[in-house]
């Protein structure tokens, strides 16, 4: 009786059993159902070292490039030099045949001499200074003789009027019979002689009026002939000063037909190699110190606003295995379009630099990477950028707090391309979450990989 009494305290009421089981049950269901962690990646906020830099390629260039190009037209004698010679300043470098100019120049100065041969010809042909003065004199004779004849003109006109008065008084005289008609007739024959030699001294005036009028002309004409040699002596003298600017310009070609070197060098490249005719102007060859090297970088123009002059280059893959370094020189202030490879236009800007050390064997023309440090400091605290993401107009990320993702706020400074320098809301040994999809969002949880 007692053990059978005891095995019914103990016996559990079915009921509770399966009420045990629906509980249990149901806890599995709702664990089954509960969110699971999302997976991140997780990044730290640190305190180090930091560079904004700028990557850009470039390549080398001699500094100070001498481009030698012919002074005149003519045939360039063949260059002896050849790529890597060395030249002092002063050498010959280029001849060009002077015998075409020189023979030019023999031509211009037969022209002149001729030309002055023929000024001398036309001047003898003025009229000699004694024809000159004969024929002012023959105008100061025929000037006297025209005042003589006036002269008997006056007499002659007064004998007239004298005839005159006496037939008339000789008229009265006859009519009263004081004289006969026979003295009447010989007063009125010495009025007709007297009128005759009036005229007669009339014509002679005339006469010297002409002669005045033809000495005149003749002098004219003598005037005139001593004049018109001017006229083409200053051709002349206009057609030798045009000459004599030929043969001082082909003088001085003459004297620059053999090129010289304009500084001491190396032959860079030969650019008229062989025998030929070339133009004024033509380049021939390239000199320049190829131990004077300087960098060129082409950059973005958005990018060279944060260059300049003094920021130190890292320079790589120039073909040694130590990095090079160099300092800004010089930023081009015109920028110049440029397709990239996408075929977009781009404008682009070059960058000088100079090499701190020049390697063996670096030389003109050879490629190399660059990176341009704009800002660096030596113990920055720095977020990673792939944690970063914009929020209105701010920037923010995920931090991870105690299995949950809590969004924040925070303010940069520069930043390169995998970390930025953090100004506020965030402290050295926060985790980041990097990379943050579309299922992070404040408050879930996360587990980091």
């Amino acid at each position: 009786m007692g053990s059978e009494g005891q095995r019914r305290r103990w016996r559990v009421p079915r009921r509770w059993l399966y009420g045990l089981g629906g509980v249990g049950l149901l806890g599995l269901v709702v664990y089954s159902l509960r969110p699971q962690p999302v997976a991140v990646d997780l990044g730290a906020v640190t305190q180090g070292p930091l560079q904004v830099t700028i990557a850009a390629e470039g390549r080398t260039r001699v500094r100070d490039r001498f481009v030698v190009a012919a002074p005149v037209a003519g045939e360039l004698r063949r260059i002896a030099l050849t790529q890597g010679d060395g030249v002092e300043a002063g050498e010959i470098v280029a001849q060009i045949d002077p015998l075409p100019i020189d023979s030019q120049v023999a031509a211009t100065q037969a022209q002149i001499r001729a030309l002055r041969a023929e000024m001398v010809g036309v001047d003898t042909q003025r009229p000699k200074p004694a024809a000159l003065n004969a024929a002012q004199a023959q105008i100061q004779a025929a000037r006297a003789a025209q005042q003589q004849a006036q002269a008997q003109v006056t007499q002659a006109e007064s004998a007239v009027a004298q005839a005159e008065r006496d037939r008339d008084r000789l008229t009265a005289l006859q009519t009263a019979g004081a004289i006969s008609q026979q003295d009447l007739e010989a007063a009125q024959l010495t009025v007709t002689e007297r009128r005759q030699a009036l005229e007669t001294a009339r014509q002679q005036v005339s006469v010297a009026q002409a002669e005045i009028q033809a000495a005149q002309a003749n002098l004219t004409v003598l005037s005139a002939e001593q004049q018109d040699p001017d006229y083409l002596l200053d051709v002349y003298q206009a057609q030798i000063a045009g000459l004599e600017a030929d043969l001082a310009s082909l003088s001085a070609d003459a004297g620059r037909t053999t090129i010289a070197a304009p500084a001491a060098g190396q032959v860079l490249q030969i650019l008229e190699a062989s025998a030929r005719h070339v133009a004024a102007g033509t380049p021939l060859l390239e000199l320049g110190n190829a131990n004077s090297l300087e960098l060129v970088i082409d950059i973005l123009s958005a990018d060279a606003v944060r260059v300049a002059p003094g920021d130190p280059i890292a320079v790589s893959r120039w073909g040694g295995d130590e990095t090079l370094t160099a300092t800004v020189r010089q930023v081009e202030p015109a920028a110049f379009t440029q397709t990239s490879a996408l075929g977009v236009d781009e404008q682009r800007v070059n960058v000088i630099a100079d090499l701190s050390t020049l390697p063996p064997g670096l030389g003109d023309g050879y490629r190399v990477d660059a990176e341009i440090i704009v800002w660096q400091a030596a113990a920055a605290v720095q977020v990673p950028v792939s944690a970063l993401f914009r929020c209105d107009t701010a920037w923010c990320t995920f931090v991870a707090d105690n299995g949950r993702a809590q969004q924040r706020q925070v303010e940069l400074g520069p930043r390169s391309d995998f970390a930025a320098v953090v100004a506020s809301g965030l402290a050295v040994g926060d985790q980041v979450i990097l990379y943050p999809n579309d299922q992070i969002a404040s408050g879930i949880r996360i587990a980091g990989r």
